[in-house]
């Protein structure tokens, strides 16, 4: 279901404060400094929102910075409540997304297979260039 219009918007101020918040305010050890928030998905009723993080690192790094930024939850919510205008600000969940992770492996394996295409390929060209046709 598409969200209406009110709440994209309310999507985009949440998700645009957020990041701010997270990259200059918060200074838990456990953050990461590579932490890119790419999207918030906020309830009809504005009760509860969904905050996707990508997090550059190994697994234990991304558990330790969503461990973190859960705790730091109620101090974003707070300045989110000052930054953003409305009536309720929502409980925020923060949640683990590796899209980001998952297309730069694709892009990888691409690269890579463009590769051993073209390498493949030079052999034979060389091979056809000697011979002339009459």
């Amino acid at each position: 279901m598409k969200p209406n219009s009110r709440i994209a918007k309310v999507n985009d101020e949440i998700l645009r404060e957020t990041a701010d918040i997270i990259r200059s305010e918060l200074k838990d050890p456990r953050i990461g400094s590579i932490v890119s928030v790419l999207k918030a998905e906020t309830s009809p009723d504005l009760g509860h929102c969904k905050i996707f993080v990508s997090i550059l690192g190994d697994l234990a790094a991304q558990e330790e910075t969503l461990t973190g930024l859960s705790s730091a939850s109620g101090f974003i919510r707070k300045r989110l409540a000052e930054r953003v205008n409305l009536r309720k600000t929502p409980e925020l969940k923060f949640v683990f997304d590796d899209s980001l992770e998952h297309g730069f492996r694709m892009y990888k394996l691409i690269n890579e297979a463009n590769k051993q295409a073209a390498q493949s390929e030079e052999p034979q060209e060389a091979a056809t260039e000697g011979h002339v046709q009459d």
